[in-house]
């Protein structure tokens, strides 16, 4: 009968908090030595396939091994590119505005602030939208059309992500662009397909997790939250707030959607036209 090992779980879910919590440490100890707090962007996506791996091993003779590969090998290959793809961006630059702008509210020593609302606080936010990962490799249940599904949904948002931040990429390096805005392939169907591809990644990892109503019910926080973090939270919100006061920002909002694409609207002027 198919079913998730509920009592071993409980085991992985206290090492995988741990693992999260010793990533985000060790990222906060090189972050004071080189005062640079960007540091942590890139421990976020290396937290995550810790946790997977950490899962995978933790695992074995409890859940069906061909579900635990494809959950732990879709977690690591998406953590993996978005910590290197974080990291050749970052390089040459100076501390992010965002943690600047939030240790100067700091009410006391930066440096404890920087630990407890930063590092630790995506310790926490790893370990709680890592649920399905972890979940679903206690399954029994063997891979299934649904889940199948889920790895179709992963693949596309892992595409769209990769893709739209490589074509980011290729535009800045041209000095012909400097001082325009994006609004070039996927860029043009969306403000943010790095971030709407990265929610369809966690959308993905959830449905592979659902092989009951009830680990579907108990992991459904995973994919929200993500969402919600784009969007609203520390994504979305705060890079357009960065935004608006660029020449041609505002033009190319009215007619591109902001998160889920859509074809540009027409008769909408183009920055630097």
């Amino acid at each position: 009968m198919n079913g998730t090992d509920w009592g071993t779980l409980t085991s992985n879910l206290a090492a995988c908090a741990a693992t999260a919590a010793a990533v985000l440490l060790a990222a906060f100890s090189v972050a004071v030595r080189r005062g640079l707090h960007r540091i942590v962007d890139i421990a976020w996506g290396l937290a995550f396939s810790a946790v997977a791996a950490v899962t995978w091993l933790l695992s074995a003779g409890h859940g069906d091994d061909g579900r635990r590969l494809v959950v732990a090998t879709a977690t690591i290959v998406w953590g993996l590119r978005l910590a290197g793809h974080i990291a050749r961006r970052s390089r040459g630059h100076g501390e992010d505005p965002r943690y600047t702008a939030l240790l100067d509210k700091a009410p006391g020593n930066r440096t404890l602030y920087a630990l407890r609302t930063v590092y630790l606080g995506q310790a926490a936010l790893v370990w709680l939208i890592s649920l399905p990962v972890q979940v679903a490799s206690y399954s029994s249940a063997p891979l299934d059309l649904l889940a199948l599904f889920g790895i179709a949904v992963w693949a596309l948002g892992l595409t769209f992500e990769a893709v739209g931040d490589r074509q980011l990429a290729r535009f800045k390096e041209d000095p012909a662009n400097r001082g325009r805005i994006m609004d070039q392939g996927l860029w043009a169907w969306t403000r943010h397909p790095n971030y709407f591809g990265d929610s369809l990644v966690w959308w993905g990892l959830y449905l592979l997790a659902c092989t009951a109503w009830q680990p579907a019910l108990a992991v459904l926080v995973s994919p929200v939250l993500m969402t919600l973090l784009l969007t609203v939270g520390s994504g979305k919100r705060l890079l357009e707030k960065h935004m608006a006061a660029r020449p041609g920002y505002p033009a190319y909002a009215a007619r591109t959607s902001g998160f889920l694409p859509r074809p540009p609207r027409r008769n909408a002027p183009r920055p630097g036209r």
